[in-house]
Parts: structure tokens; sequence; C-alpha cells
């Protein structure tokens, strides 16, 4: 549209677009651009928005009124003071005028010959280009308007949006986020109307379990406002993620919608015989399930959606990341569990859908409309029939939520879940059956309501809580240079997948072969070759099933003579070595005694016939030669690379530093520098040696060299280079020299994913 244009297109808009289009705006086109049904539109872009504040010369004025308001970031603030504030600002923009430039603009996309060629009704939404960050996902903090429909319509429905940016929640919500007011702008959605017979709200893993296999759609008649404001309580599907089987349906009676009549919104009643109908038939929700596979795989990362159906089509209106999922911290109080495993509370006196996990214990206050927030203090349970964002500052005060109507993707659902607060939600009962003052206990995961409270009761550290949001991976940080983690234990591998990362750069066997417990040589004389392969790829199995589609890179057993002496018939198979870290270990070992190496490559092979993301990489190998001789016998037993199947290479030795591009020439697809034993290498000196440990320095002037020489190597002949060993993850100017270099990747400990990101992400603004 020209480089002055205030107006962006769909197909000029991807996930790089938020300074210009906003979050939202950025999600819809790179979904839009990735093939995903999105109804066709266009963004009027933050900087048009920047504009009219600059040219009507309202940030002073606003500042101003913020200041006369006490709203300055530094104390509390009463509701009511928001609200005044408010008041006048948006008094203030209506009044001020937008460019005829801008008006244009807008005007031209919308008509005959834009972008809308039938000036069709369309969704106009904001999209703030400070949304959908980590712990502040902006849930109903703008404004959308529904059913618009010609150019003077559409120009007062922009204006809208943009004071939308200081209604008196949002204003409020910055302050609590402590984001500046005025380094966040404002652009605006201009979406063709979708008029859906049936909308809702997916999540492609389970918000309140965090459960990776399972995905959640919520479904209810007429348009999707009321499943996000929790009006209706919506019908809920749960599918497993890979093989889209419908585990569970709940149905839910609706007898009201939301629909369009002529260019109006109204609330209509839903017909008799579809009120206890449910929404979407077992092909349409798998049909759907299709859909948000698709998403999850090209994000790579958890994702909340919002849904449209109509005449037989489904359309993606909104995607972001899930900005909610459990960590496993709370900051509520959790009662001590009986020896039988019960919670010490009595029966549930009330049941609804547990929406946000935690226990909490506290006197009711039951609000009937946001003008009753004042009545809530701290630790109070708060109970409406449904919430909205205008009870945000109330919520903050309270220490549980539960509501009457509404489901997992409800404002209360997902404002509680960002707050780590427990939350019931569609109870139908719990403003009619609870009394203001009385105390209960709330279960937010499962859905229960206990009158009174625990016997006993622990604090959680409210400061460890808050350590681990310090130090939080953020969902909606893109950098080019992938991040990836160490891993060893399945265990963990729950846990660490619902980080946003690329995948496991580095996946351990010795500790599921050290689990196994026995000397594989000991197995092949006892022919139970099979126990060892079965055993191994269940462990493979975890992290590939957990990780999927996120590619896993398997380094292949790297024991030590004296590590594998220590398992069960172990002592017949290994020699005693004088300095068993340069001696019978690596790829020497497969060369040597390749019936152990064709066991693990079996086991490779047994998994990658369900899940193609398992990738392999060889350590310590002393030259090219050896490097070809351990291809040759992978080759032997099936596993030759290819677009799916990666071969790397582990840069640990000063020979593969060195010879690194002899190397390359026998054929791999990348490396991986450990810099753990190159450091101890370079400098001769053992870093488990209390006596040397101190020569031991990863930024050392020759370590350096070698990442450099090793990296250059890599970018000249057009494969990826990475690190695994415990320097990126402990060395912030490390990972900074690194991404400088052009390094395809770093892979780091789980710990560090948070910190590691934001040095990259601003690293990589310089370079």
């Amino acid at each position: 549209m020209g480089p002055a244009s205030y107006i962006l297109k769909f197909s000029e808009i991807d996930h790089d677009s938020i300074a210009l289009a906003g979050g939202k705006g950025a999600n819809l086109g790179e979904m839009y651009q990735a093939g995903f049904p999105v109804p066709t539109g266009f963004v009027v872009t933050a900087s048009a928005y920047k504009k009219f504040i600059e040219e009507n010369g309202l940030s002073v004025q606003i500042r101003d009124i913020l200041k006369s308001a006490g709203i300055d970031g530094r104390r509390k603030v009463a509701p009511e003071h928001f609200q005044s504030a408010s008041e006048k600002i948006v008094r203030l923009l209506e009044k001020s005028k937008m460019s005829d430039e801008i008006a244009q603009e807008i005007v031209q996309s919308y008509g005959k010959r834009g972008l809308l060629k039938k000036q069709p009704l369309v969704a106009v939404r904001s999209s703030a280009t400070a949304e959908d960050l980590p712990d502040a996902s902006f849930a109903g903090q703008q404004a959308t308007f529904l059913n618009i429909r010609g150019e003077k319509e559409l120009l007062k429905a922009v204006k809208d949006c943009w004071a939308s940016l200081f209604t008196p929640r949002a204003i409020f919500y910055r302050e609590e986020k402590k984001f500046n007011h005025f380094k966040v702008a404002i652009a605006v959605v201009v979406q063709e109307m979708i008029q859906s017979e049936i909308s809702g709200i997916a999540f492609t893993n389970d918000p309140r379990t965090s459960d990776k296999h399972k995905m959640v759609i919520e479904a209810v008649w007429g348009l999707g406002e009321y499943a996000v404001q929790g009006t209706v309580t919506p019908d809920r599907y749960e599918l497993e993620r890979h093989s889209l089987e419908i585990q569970k349906i709940d149905k839910h009676e609706q007898k009201v919608q939301l629909i369009r009549k002529n260019t109006k919104t109204k609330e209509e009643k839903v017909p008799r015989n579809r009120q206890n109908r449910q929404k979407l038939s077992g092909d349409k929700i798998k049909e759907l399930g299709r859909i948000l596979q698709r998403i999850h795989a090209h994000y790579y990362f958890p994702q909340d959606i919002e849904w449209a159906y109509n005449k037989g089509t489904f359309y993606v209106i909104q995607v972001r990341p899930i900005t909610t999922l459990s960590s496993g911290s709370s900051n509520v109080q959790s009662p001590i569990s009986n020896e039988a495993g019960k919670q010490t509370t009595g029966e549930a006196i009330l049941k609804g859908q547990g929406a946000s996990p935690g226990i909490a214990t506290g006197s009711v206050k039951i609000l009937h409309s946001p003008k009753e927030i004042g009545k809530v203090k701290k630790g109070d349970i708060l109970v409406a029939r449904m919430t909205s964002p205008d009870y945000v500052p109330a919520m903050k005060q309270a220490s549980a939520i539960v509501t009457d109507e509404g489901g997992v993707t409800s404002h209360a659902a997902i404002v509680s879940r960002e707050l780590g607060l427990p939350c019931v939600v569609g109870t139908k009962l719990a403003t009619k059956n609870l009394k203001d003052g009385e105390i209960i206990t709330v279960n937010g995961k499962t859905g229960e309501i206990y009158k009174g409270k625990p016997e006993k009761a622990q604090q959680v550290s409210k400061s460890a809580s808050q350590q681990v949001a310090q130090d939080k991976a953020d969902p909606t940080i893109q950098t080019a240079t992938k991040i990836y983690v160490n891993l060893a234990e399945p265990e963990r591998a729950h846990e660490v997948s619902l980080l946003p990362i690329a995948g496991v750069g580095l996946l351990r066997a010795e500790f599921m072969i050290a689990q196994i417990g026995v000397h594989p040589r000991h197995l092949i004389a006892q022919r139970r070759q099979k126990e060892f392969v079965d055993k191994l790829a269940e462990g493979l199995t975890i992290f590939c099933q957990e990780f999927d589609p996120r590619p896993i890179i398997y380094r292949a057993t790297d024991f030590k003579t004296n590590e594998y002496r220590n398992l069960d018939g172990g002592k017949a198979y290994e020699p005693q070595e004088p300095n068993p870290m340069l001696g019978y270990r690596g790829a020497y070992r497969y060369v040597a005694d390749p019936d152990v190496f064709e066991l693990e490559l079996a086991a490779i092979k047994k998994v990658r016939e369900t899940y193609k993301n398992l990738n392999m990489m060889i350590p310590f190998v002393r030259s090219p030669e050896e490097l070809l001789q351990v291809k040759r016998i992978m080759a032997a037993s099936g596993l030759i690379r290819s677009p799916s199947f990666k071969l790397l290479l582990m840069v640990e030795l000063p020979v593969n530093v060195v010879l690194i591009e002899d190397y390359i020439k026998v054929g791999i697809d990348g490396v991986s520098i450990g810099s753990n034993d190159l450091t101890m290498l370079m400098l001769g000196t053992d870093r488990d040696n209390g006596e040397v440990a101190s020569a031991f320095n990863e930024l050392s002037p020759a370590v350096l060299w070698a990442l450099e020489h090793t990296i250059k190597a890599c970018n000249k002949h057009g494969i990826t280079s990475s690190i695994c060993g415990q320097a990126a993850s402990s060395h912030d100017d490390l990972v900074e020299f690194l991404v400088k270099l052009g390094i395809t990747s770093v892979s780091i400990n789980p710990d560090s994913v948070g910190r590691v990101q934001r040095v990259i992400q601003e690293c990589e603004k310089h370079v």
C-alpha cells in the first residue's frame, strides 16, 4: 500500500509485525499467510494511532489527566479515580479529529475497489502492540465492535478502538503490570464479519492441567462473545491431540444466544429444540481438531484460538499463545491431605468446572455488578454470575474466583490463571446458594467448593512464586536464533515441553541406560537384547511424544569405562583405565563394539516408526574417518540421513575444530559444540579436579577462537551450528558472542530459557 501507508493487508503481516499491527493483527496475518481459514481483512496500523495522538497534541493532556487523578505507577489508587480519569480522556479523544489522510486510506481500503470490495459487515477489533505478553494476556482490555457497515460507522469504530486504550480497566491493568501508558499503542483490525451459527474458543493444550496431549474445544450457539464473556456455559469437548480421539463431551443447556439482526447485534432466545442439543457433532469436532493440530504445529507452542462456524466452514478469528499454563507454583493456601488422600474439608457443597488450579479458603463476597467491587477485601472469595474486565481490581484482591456461568475460556478463567488464583466456573448456583461472609474452600483443579476451611494449611512462599515469574520464559518472544534445551530424565519431559522452545538440542542417553541398570554386553550374553531395545525405546518415546513435532537431538551413548563398570555385569566387560575421560568412549566404542551400538540404533528405529522428530548426534569423534565408519554402521542398520532424519557431530575435541571442514565433507547436517569437554581439552584442565578447577575458563580466548572457527565453517557450508554445554546457560556475554557470529541455535538448561531468550532478543536487535 506504499511506504507511508497507514493500512496493512493481512498478506503483508506476519508474527514480526507486532509493532505495527499489534498482537492480534500480527497473529491473524501470520495465520492468513500460512493458509489457515482466516476471514479477509486489513489493519489500521499503530502508526495511525500515534499520528492521531501527535497531531492533536494529546500526550501532554492525557498525562496531565492521569497525574491529576494520582495515577503515576507508584501507589495504589481507588477504583473511582480510574473511572474519573478514563471519562475525561475518552471525551478528549472523541472530540479530537482524525486526519483526512488516515480517514481516506481507511475508506479506500473498505470501499468498492479496496481490500473489502463489497463494503460488507465487518468486525472492528482493537489490537494493542503490547498485548499477549507473558503474564499479561490483556483479556478483554480493549474493545471489539461487531456488525459495522458503512464508511461513517467504520471511522467511528476505529476511533472508539483508539479510545478503548483508556477505559478504566485498561488504565488499571497497565498500572498493575507496570506498563508505560505511552509505550502501548493500538492498531485496529477490520475483518469481514462471520455470521456464525456456532462459535467458541479452543486450546491446543488443556489450560487447566497443562496436559500436553489434550485439546479443549468450547462451543456456543451464535456469536462467540458470549463464550468469551462467560455469559453462557459452553459445551466442552476434550480430544487427544495426536489421534483426535474424542475423550469427553460435556453438553450444557443454552437458552440465549448473541446474533445479528440486520446491522444490530442482539440477544435472542435459542429455539427450544436446540437448547439442550450438542453444538458440534463428533465429525465436526474432529474437523476443527485437525485445524487446531496444524496451528499448534505451526507455532510449536500451545495456542488459544477463537473460531466460528458458518455454512459448513470453520474460520479462525483470533490466535494467541496460551500465557496461563500452570507452572506448578501458587501463592494461595493449600490444605494438607489426610492419610486417605482426601482433603479435610468435608463434602462438597457446590460443583463446577475447575478452571484454574489451586486451593484457597476465604470469606464469600457476592458481587452482582462491577459497581460492588469495593466489597472485596484481601483474601476474600469473589463470587459472581460471571466476571468482566471491570471486575479485575477486585479479582486482584481475591484469593479465589467462583462464577455461576462460563467455561474454562471465559474471562474469569483466563484472568484467574494469569493471576495464579484458584477458579471454579459454571456452578450455576453459587450466587444463590452461598451467603456473604460465610467461609468456604475452593478447589480450582477439581471444581469443588467446600463449606468451612481445612484443619491445617500452609502458605506457599510468595517470593519464590515472584522469582519464578521474573525468570519465566516468554511464549511471545520470537528469535532468529533457536532455543533448545538439554534433557536426560523422562520424568521432566512433560514439564519442560511446556516451555516456548524449539525442541531438545541434547538428549543424553546415559540416564535412561542407567535406569535399565544392566550392562548391554551382559544382556547380549544372556540373549536379552530385546529388553534393552524396548526399555531404551520406551524412554525415547516419552520425549518424542511430549515434544512432537519439535525435533529431539539424541546424543548416542557416551559412558566412560568407569561409569559403565557400575552397571550390573559391567565389571566383566569394562577395562580399568588410568584416564577414562580420554579412553574407551564415544565413536571409538561404536566402531570397536558395533553389537552394542546396533542395539541403540534398533531402539531409535523402533521409535521412529511412530515419531519422525527423533534425530541423532555422535559424540567424541576422534577423526573424520571414525565418523565415516559410524555412518556405515548406521546405514547397515537402516538409519540414513534424510530430510526427516538429521545427523549431527558433537564438537568437543580440538581435532573436531581444527579439521571441521573435513568432518563436514563426510556428510553431516550440523554440529553441536560440547563446551564442557572442549574447554577442558583446549586448556588441559579438569574442571572436576579441585586442584586445577580454577584454570577452567569457558571464556578463554582459545575457547572463543575454537567457537568462532567452528561456527564460521558451518555457515560457509550451509549446515546448522549449536552449543549444548553449560557455558551458554551460565554466561550471557558468551550467548551474545555466539549470536553475533551467526550460530543457528543454543541448547541450554530449562531453568535458563527465560533469561537466555531475552539476551538473544536484545542482541538480535543490533546484529
